[in-house]
């Protein structure tokens, strides 16, 4: 359905629905920032930290992936609502949680319902507009990020600290229950992508037990209490399972990874580019709190309200370049700009001790935070602008697939690096003294900037394809594929 279509009002309308649909799930992980050394103190298990963030974006890199094919299938407006629903359910019961066991089980079951909410709505908008006003509406949408960033943090400290942590699931609520409405009022019918009802049940089976293989492994690499050989196991059925879903993925009539995506060099450098940006703004997000709460000793709040500039900026930052690319019609230079934002702040970061000041922190963190937003919009309209319309909603989908699984590897790998440098017994630990604490976060960042640099390298052999103006404008094969 084209852009046309639509007047102005309906393109408001919608536009809110979808930004509001995206708040509550990208709300979430922020929120959780500034709660959870709160929530570790009640519950216990610093070992058990990036836990609730690792499971969520497990089962929502899951979800992410075949929420495109099944919206192919049944319909955008049907699976986005069911997303919405499963999500503000889990989001109860994950308020009700007795102990870090529930919590995490819950956290897995919010994030299939996450999974689905962060994806659709890009796929909406790669349907309704053509390619070159995609940037200035991916931007748009991508500073839902930013803002949750921004709103996140701050309700997360207030809420724990005047209101107990269980709340920061329950103000889920209403902003889904307000997106629900503007769905079920205002969502447009769109033309279905796929008449067959095939859905890859060996193909989903297989990147799951892939990836959650993984995930355990990567969690209890440094636990003294689980075998290396069952690690070492994890590792391999994780790489088993990854082969066999390869060979399902070329043989199945419907696949919800087409292998032949990776035929595209454009595909090929921006799922990379995804992938690393991902975990090195999950490394500021999550650790930034951890530094001011944990080293500098400061309340939830102020660490919430303190994140805030970063955030800000990548709010900013994301709408500004998504901006750009529409008016100029092109990406490349944005994208490699982006990185070397990101790489400045890591640096900047990685430097700090116990006795960086405020200003500095603000300064540092503000930067990675202009980095990460600029790079949302890249990428996706990059994709995007390099298929045909048949893998329009797969490919978005894939790039968020991406962007989850930087995260997903990352987060259980920073949880090793801090594990191993505070050198003492944290699986019930409940306080680690600061300055083994800030030696743990600076080699979290250092790892951060390693990534960062890989990123920036990653970015220079992005392909740079024209932009249409033309909603049915179709990219060339030997542009896509770089042949």
């Amino acid at each position: 359905m084209e852009s046309e279509k639509f007047n102005p009002k309906n393109i408001k309308v919608l536009l809110a629905g979808l930004m509001i649909t995206m708040l509550v799930a990208a709300l979430d992980n922020s929120i959780m920032s500034t709660a959870m050394p709160k929530v570790i103190a009640s519950l216990g298990g610093m070992a058990y930290y990036v836990w609730p963030f690792t499971i969520y974006l497990l089962t929502s890199t899951i979800a992410i992936i075949l929420s495109g094919k099944l919206s192919d299938i049944y319909g955008r407006k049907k699976i986005l609502i069911i997303g919405l629903v499963l999500f503000m359910v889990s989001s109860v019961i994950c308020g009700f949680s007795q102990n870090m066991l529930e919590l995490i089980i819950f956290r897995g079951l919010q994030g299939i319902g996450g999974g689905v909410l962060l994806t659709i709505p890009f796929i909406v908008v790669a349907e309704i507009f053509p390619p070159r006003q995609r940037g200035k509406y991916m931007g748009i949408l991508s500073s839902v990020f930013g803002f949750a960033s921004v709103l996140g943090p701050v309700l997360g400290g207030v809420i724990t600290d005047f209101m107990g942590w269980p709340w920061v699931f329950f103000i889920n609520i209403p902003v889904g229950l307000t997106a629900l409405y503007i769905l079920r009022s205002h969502f447009p019918h769109l033309k279905e992508v796929v008449t067959e009802g095939i859905i890859d049940y060996s193909g989903i089976i297989s990147l799951t037990a892939s990836l959650s293989s993984l995930f355990l492994a990567l969690t209890f690499v440094d636990n003294a209490s689980v075998s290396s050989i069952l690690v070492a196991g994890l590792f391999i059925v994780a790489a088993v399972m990854l082969v066999a879903f390869l060979f399902i993925e070329k043989r199945a009539r419907e696949p919800i990874l087409p292998l032949h995506l990776f035929n595209s060099s454009v595909f090929n450098v921006s799922s990379i580019a995804m992938f690393l940006a991902s975990a090195v703004m999950f490394c500021g997000i999550l650790y930034i709190p951890l530094f001011i709460q944990g080293v500098q000793g400061m309340s939830a709040a102020v660490s919430g309200m303190l994140v805030t500039p970063m955030l800000v900026s990548l709010t900013i930052a994301s709408i500004i370049v998504g901006q750009v690319i529409s008016r100029t019609g092109t990406y490349k230079k944005m994208g490699i700009l982006a990185f070397m934002m990101i790489t400045l702040g890591m640096w900047l970061l990685s430097t700090m001790t116990t006795g960086t000041g405020i200003t500095q922190l603000l300064i540092y963190s503000t930067i990675l935070g202009l980095g990460s937003g600029m790079m949302f919009p890249v990428f996706n309209v990059a994709v995007q602008n390099a298929v045909g319309k048949r893998d329009l909603g797969t490919v978005t989908a894939s790039m968020q697939f991406f962007r989850n699984i930087g995260a997903t590897v990352a987060l259980p790998v920073f949880g090793v690096i801090v594990n191993l440098s505070v050198n003492m017994d944290i699986q019930t630990a409940k306080n680690v003294p600061p300055a083994i604490m800030s030696l743990a976060i600076h080699n979290v960042f250092l790892s951060g900037l390693v990534i960062s640099v890989a990123g920036l390298v990653i970015c220079l052999f992005l392909k740079e394809l024209f932009l249409s103006d033309n909603m049915d404008s179709e990219v060339k094969k030997s542009d896509v594929t770089g042949k």
